[in-house]
């Protein structure tokens, strides 16, 4: 923007500058022109008393003596055809002025001026001398030079306002592109200092009103699902006290281990929720630990719908750059999709292994496969509420990584978790 507003300013000046200079270098030639013919004018009537009235060879000495003076050639014709100064031969205009007419004509050599003098006894005779187009320029071509460079110096000057001016204009208008790159990354205290005309002052103001009600609204949603997680814990004290209530001890542990790993991730909501800030992508994960730990917990539900679950883990630790609840959240969301979409009995594979700059994290079942946009958020082939793939999904990405759909080659889901490594 900075760059075209000179552009266009430049533009402006150059045509300024030719429509005021160019008809006024033409005017200086032509009054430089005729300031020379009016000059050439003068000395020739200053002979017209000496030639209508002298003798010859008064007259030679006076055309001698003016040539010597102006420089210019200078001719006198005699009414019997006797030639005095310089030496010329009678011309249209010389013959026109024998008639008594005095003029003005265009030369190879330059501009003719021919003066006819009355009174003579013998007849009228004509003064003739010629400006060279050298005097009729004398001058013109330094002042056109001047000119030149007058319109030279007032370009650069309107140039530089222009640029003054641009800078006043592109200045508010990269920190307001700042400060909204700011905002989409999440740093919601990020503010405009409105500068510039009264215009970007308003964008500006409206733009951090705008950041002002984003942090009003994150809160309130996160002060409700807060709210919402919080009223989870009176379901579970109540799960907790059937649990303990069950005679069989080994059943009322198992239950009530899953209760507090449920009140446990609830708490974690809240507080998540509430004191969330964003992630400054140093965390580290050891995702074989985690992973192993989640395996384990769905093992159980495994061994009572009768599903058999193959476990490959690489050799640990593999660090991933994902906090250990979210990386849980993404592995139980992959285990959940496989018992919720997946008939009893029906096997599935757990593979943790690297490959490249990622950790591959692959759940593989034998079921009916798994549409493509599945992982858009919200989308459930089988009326649950669609979540699962997308946690995992930003999971994933979150840690520089992605996550893919694909199909086992006997048939059968596969999703492919690839978690990237910590950031330094």
């Amino acid at each position: 923007m900075r760059a075209r507003l000179a552009l266009l300013v430049a533009a402006v000046s150059v045509l300024i500058v030719i429509a005021f200079l160019v008809p006024l270098a033409l005017l200086l030639r032509t009054a430089a022109e005729d300031r020379a013919t009016v000059r050439a004018t003068g000395d020739a009537q200053s002979l017209a008393t000496v030639v209508g009235t002298a003798d010859p060879d008064t007259i030679r000495l006076t055309v001698d003596q003016l040539v010597a003076e102006s420089g210019r050639p200078v001719s006198v014709f005699l009414p019997d055809g006797t030639v005095l100064g310089s030496p010329a031969e009678p011309t249209p205009a010389v013959q026109l002025a024998g008639r008594g007419q005095s003029l003005t004509a265009e030369t190879s050599d330059g501009r003719e001026v021919v003066i006819a003098v009355q009174g003579r006894a013998d007849g009228t005779a004509v003064i003739r001398t010629v400006v060279p187009y050298a005097e009729m320029t004398a001058g013109v071509g330094r002042a056109w030079l001047v000119l030149a460079l007058l319109g030279v110096v007032l370009v650069l000057i309107g140039l530089a306002v222009a640029d003054r001016l641009a800078r006043t204009l592109v200045r508010p208008i990269g920190e307001l592109s700042a400060v909204s790159h700011r905002l989409a990354n999440a740093e919601l205290d990020a503010r405009v200092q409105p500068a510039g005309p009264a215009e970007l002052r308003e964008v500006g103001g409206a733009l951090n009103h705008l950041a002002g009600r984003i942090q009003e609204l994150l809160v309130q949603e996160r002060e409700q699902v807060a709210d919402l997680s919080h009223r989870l814990r009176t379901p579970l004290t109540a799960l907790r006290l059937e649990a303990e209530s069950l005679r069989d001890p080994q059943d009322a542990a198992r239950i009530t281990e899953a209760v507090d790993g449920l009140e446990r991730a609830v708490t974690g909501l809240i507080r998540q929720a509430r004191w969330r800030t964003p992630a400054d992508g140093a965390v580290a994960t050891d995702a074989v630990a985690t992973v192993a730990e989640r395996v384990a917990f769905w093992s159980v539900l495994a061994e009572d719908t009768g599903r058999a679950v193959d476990l490959d883990l690489a050799p640990g630790p593999l660090p991933v750059g994902v906090p250990a609840d979210e990386l849980a959240a993404a592995v139980d969301a992959l285990l959940g999709n496989v018992f919720a979409h997946t008939p009893d009995g029906t096997a599935f594979a757990v593979r943790l292994a690297p490959t490249g700059h990622h950790v591959a994290l692959t759940v593989a079942d034998e079921g009916p496969g798994i549409a493509a946009d599945s992982v858009r958020r919200g989308a459930s082939q089988a009326g649950s509420t669609g979540l699962g793939l997308d946690i995992a999904r930003r999971a994933a990405q979150a840690s520089g990584g992605r996550l893919e759909l694909g199909e086992r080659p006997g048939g059968g889901a596969e999703v492919t978790l690839l978690l990237g490594s910590p950031r330094p």
